[in-house]
């Protein structure tokens, strides 16, 4: 009897092991299989301050896609709350990223813009296409709801990518916890650093719109900045060669415009 009742004990183990090794699963903080995906379909231009995502080649491994989009989806609430600051952070930059991907291969290669998947109602950011952290989200949810109030980090803006050529480049990798900073500090260097999108042009600062739309995010206090121009007296060396801007950028004496947006895809095909 006692063998049969340790028997019976034994079984009943079994069956529940996978169970619950299954629902400890660990998530992927090194976001390995999204990583992989974007080393294989971006590069970077020569000058090493835009990128090109490729979506044909997205569009043919859809299935390994499809496996990252449901890992982040999978990620419950109470497990996320349980992260630290960075680990979230890198998930919902990345989950935002895929998700864009994702959005563009809907209708990929019949667009030339995100903004073609929106209508007069609607706004490609506010579509409920994928669920995230257990409810149906949009685009929008993660950026203004999330990113931007929580986290107080403005440089986030040269990480979400939407697509376009006019924003700051998706990274050939994925966002990770431990690299966080270090990638958020390289993505500023890089869009600050892009002429085409800020530059210096006589006695202005002629500078992309996100830093009219997003002004209020550099204007709270997070890494010292108080204002717009304490982002480009920062990045002095990125926005300009010449000693004599760089210190009136240094000195903040210099205007401020902002450059017309290009909405158009940034897709290595074109």
């Amino acid at each position: 009897m006692h063998h049969r009742r340790h028997f019976i004990t034994l079984l009943a183990a079994a069956a529940i092991a996978p169970l619950g090794a299954h629902a400890q699963t660990a998530f992927d903080h090194n976001h390995a299989a999204w990583d992989a995906l974007l080393k294989k379909h971006v590069r970077w231009l020569p000058d090493g301050k835009q990128s090109r995502a490729n979506y044909k080649g997205f569009a043919a491994d859809r299935a390994a896609l499809k496996a990252v989009l449901d890992g982040l989806s999978a990620v419950p609430k109470a497990t996320f709350d349980g992260w630290s600051k960075s680990q979230q952070m890198a998930f919902l930059i990345n989950a935002y990223n895929a998700f864009t991907v994702e959005l563009i291969l809907t209708r990929y290669p019949d667009l030339k813009s995100i903004k073609e998947l929106g209508s007069f109602i609607q706004s490609p950011w506010k579509k409920k296409f994928f669920t995230l952290l257990g409810e149906q989200r949009h685009l929008d949810w993660i950026e203004h709801e999330q990113l931007r109030p929580r986290y107080n980090e403005p440089r986030v803006h040269a990480a979400v990518n939407c697509a376009s050529i006019g924003c700051p480049a998706l990274r050939d990798e994925a966002f990770t916890a431990t690299r966080l900073d270090a990638q958020l500090e390289d993505g500023m260097r890089r869009f600050l650093g892009d002429r085409t999108r800020n530059r210096i042009k006589g006695d202005k600062v002629e500078a992309s719109s996100i830093f009219k739309w997003f002004r209020e995010d550099f204007e709270q206090g997070h890494g010292s900045f108080k204002q717009v121009e304490d982002v480009f007296a920062k990045y002095a060396e990125q926005l300009s060669d010449q000693p004599a801007e760089q210190a009136a950028l240094k000195a903040k004496t210099l205007g401020v415009n902002h450059l017309d947006y290009d909405w158009s895809l940034n897709d290595a095909g074109r």
